[in-house]
């Protein structure tokens, strides 16, 4: 598997911040899926009205990120 070794050599901090940086991008996609949905052009058609929970998944992905990010900040800014 090509690039496996920065995995095997990363510290802690590197893969608490690339996995926080996951996380805000799954919410980026969760507030665009929530975009799209709030603008469909007609709001009676079943086929178009959705069943994901965008809303919960952008907040809950959001906090989880920048949670993760946060923690991992110290490490990056002064070494670990």
């Amino acid at each position: 598997m090509p690039g496996a070794g920065f995995f095997t050599f990363a510290s802690e901090a590197e893969l608490v911040a690339l996995a926080g940086a996951g996380f805000v991008a799954l919410a980026l996609l969760a507030l665009l899926g929530e975009r799209m949905r709030a603008r469909r052009k007609r709001l009676d058609r079943l086929d178009q009205v959705g069943w994901v929970p965008w809303t919960m998944i952008f907040m809950a992905s959001a906090i989880i990120g920048g949670g993760l990010l946060a923690l991992s900040l110290p490490a990056a800014l002064f070494g670990s």
